[in-house]
């Protein structure tokens, strides 16, 4: 059994400066913007990669803004999930040791070939300065988007205290919501990628419940009752997530007063269209 926990979600766009705006307006303090370099595929050389990222660094995972930043260089197949729409394509699930989870992962019956090795400069302003390092397992192909787990070699380098204090006083990555569907499917596929073990969802479809954070994958008709206002443009759709805050999401409410939220059964929610493509619930 894997002790996943759910690292981060992240959302992705063409038009990174404004999504990166729209988190600021949201009371969030974000790293500096930081561009990545990869293998096109496992055991190829390493490359300069035409997507950058800022993030939200929390007490408990975070939420990664990413964007093409080069149309001219290899977008790591980001244009592809854009394509579809402008929101959450990224659910990331943190292990220990990535090497080590290979062997479940194919007798569970997810052909993943190898360990894809990922780097970035922890500020794109100092590229000689220390490189955050990854090691990722992506599900090839998954239809939801990128599923896979992570294994952080360089922790200390993202959670540093100056970009966890955030006005909004976000803490920790409680929940993503993901509309499937074929709740069932995309639940069996989560499982077998993290080891985790299903439950029913009280809204319908299944929850996933980690060693830290859970996802919900739900049938594209509960959204309503969780999600208010929220629409599928297509699926399937990871539709939101839920922060916790520090104080019931007390400095949240200030902060976002004069824009058009509504309230959620998690707490005080933010539609996609100010939340670049996908719902924001603090709660």
């Amino acid at each position: 059994m894997s002790a996943a926990s759910l690292d981060h979600v992240g959302l992705c766009t063409d038009q990174p400066e404004a999504l990166w705006a729209a988190y600021e307006r949201l009371g969030f303090t974000l790293t500096p913007v930081a561009r990545q370099s990869g293998p096109r595929s496992p055991g190829g050389p390493v490359e300069r990669l035409g997507t950058g990222n800022r993030c939200a660094m929390l007490c408990q995972g975070y939420v990664e803004l990413l964007g093409i930043l080069d149309p001219a260089l290899f977008d790591n197949n980001i244009g592809r999930f854009i394509a579809r729409y402008r929101g959450l394509h990224i659910l990331a699930f943190g292990v220990e040791d990535a090497e080590a989870e290979l062997p479940r992962l194919r007798a569970a019956g997810l052909e993943i070939r190898a360990v894809a090795p990922l780097q970035r400069p922890v500020d794109d302003s100092a590229p000689d300065g220390p490189l955050a390092r990854f090691s990722r397992l992506p599900v090839p192909d998954a239809p939801e988007g990128r599923l896979q787990l992570i294994q952080h070699h360089t922790p200390e380098l993202l959670w540093q205290e100056q970009w966890m204090r955030h006005a909004n006083r976000a803490v920790a990555l409680e929940t993503a919501i993901l509309a499937s569907p074929a709740p069932a499917e995309t639940a069996a596929r989560l499982a077998r990628l993290t080891g985790a073990v299903l439950e029913p969802d009280p809204a319908g479809g299944f929850a996933l419940p980690l060693a830290q954070g859970r996802v919900r994958i739900l049938p594209a008709e509960a959204l309503e009752a969780v999600l208010p206002g929220v629409v599928a443009p297509t699926l399937p759709f990871i539709a939101g997530y839920v922060l916790r805050t520090e104080d019931a999401g007390a400095a949240a409410a200030r902060i976002l007063q004069g824009l058009d939220t509504r309230p959620a059964p998690e707490g005080l929610m933010v539609p996609p269209a100010l939340a670049g493509g996908a719902a924001l619930v603090f709660a």
